[in-house]
């Protein structure tokens, strides 16, 4: 396997269940920690974390040498943010709140170039490995996999219409956006909520893209990799940095 290969995308094209961690904490030494604890995958997150495009290059380095799998999850679907994630290095990315297949169209177009993009050439970006790839130009595009996530009453209706996206590869359900979404605040496990997603992992599968999710609870994790999930994140490291310090500080309280 060359250094191009999307190792995640072929474990998913073989069928291979991926679980992930989702990292928060904007630090390349927690990151390369956790890298090196056994998950496929590494969701990198911009959204929601103090993340910006230096602190992701520096997770990307530290990760380099093992085998897990960087995805990183860009802040919106702004295509500067997508095409500069893209020459940092990432081969995977999460976009998140996409509500119908226009927006999807016009994700996937950001990580192409012309004619079939938009994504800016730059000579030779770090993905290049600053010129050593030669071919990568030509090459990357089929390297790369494009996450959108599906989070909202809308985005429910328009489900089918943006699987069937030529280049969405995978489709990944936002648990606590989608809850909110349906009047169920914080209660992810509700049963209209948890029900909602089988029925949408369903509809992803059908469609003949991977679904995805995030869930901290073993249970459900189970319940969805059961219903058809194929890259699943099962916590964070902020969640076991909080409870597990919290449990340890209970312990000697007690």
């Amino acid at each position: 396997m060359d250094s191009l290969t999307n190792r995640f995308k072929a474990a998913l094209a073989e069928g291979r269940q991926q679980i992930g961690l989702w990292c928060s904490l904007a630090s390349p030494i927690s990151t390369e920690v956790v890298a090196g604890a056994g998950f496929d995958w590494l969701l990198l997150d911009m959204e929601h974390s103090a993340n910006d495009l230096r602190d992701i290059y520096a997770q990307l380095q530290a990760m380099m040498e093992g085998d897990t799998h960087p995805m990183v999850r860009v802040p919106s679907d702004d295509p500067i943010t997508i095409k500069r994630i893209l020459d940092a290095g990432a081969q995977s990315l999460m976009i998140p709140n996409i509500d119908d297949a226009e927006q999807a169209a016009r994700v996937v177009a950001a990580t192409r170039y012309a004619p079939r993009g938009i994504r800016g050439f730059s000579q030779a970006p770090r993905a290049a490995r600053f010129g050593r790839i030669k071919d990568y130009h030509t090459r990357c595009e089929a390297e790369i996999f494009v996450a959108v996530q599906v989070e909202s009453r809308r985005a429910l209706d328009n489900l089918d219409a943006i699987a069937a996206v030529e280049g969405v590869d995978g489709v990944f359900i936002g648990p606590g956006d989608l809850s909110t979404s349906l009047g169920h605040v914080g209660q992810q496990g509700h049963p209209e909520v948890v029900a909602t997603i089988e029925a949408a992992v369903a509809r992803i599968v059908r469609a003949g893209k991977h679904a995805g999710i995030l869930t901290p609870s073993e249970e459900l994790a189970r319940r969805y990799i059961a219903a058809g999930t194929r890259f699943t994140a099962v916590g964070s490291d902020m969640g076991l940095l909080a409870r597990g310090s919290e449990a340890l500080a209970a312990r000697f309280r007690a």
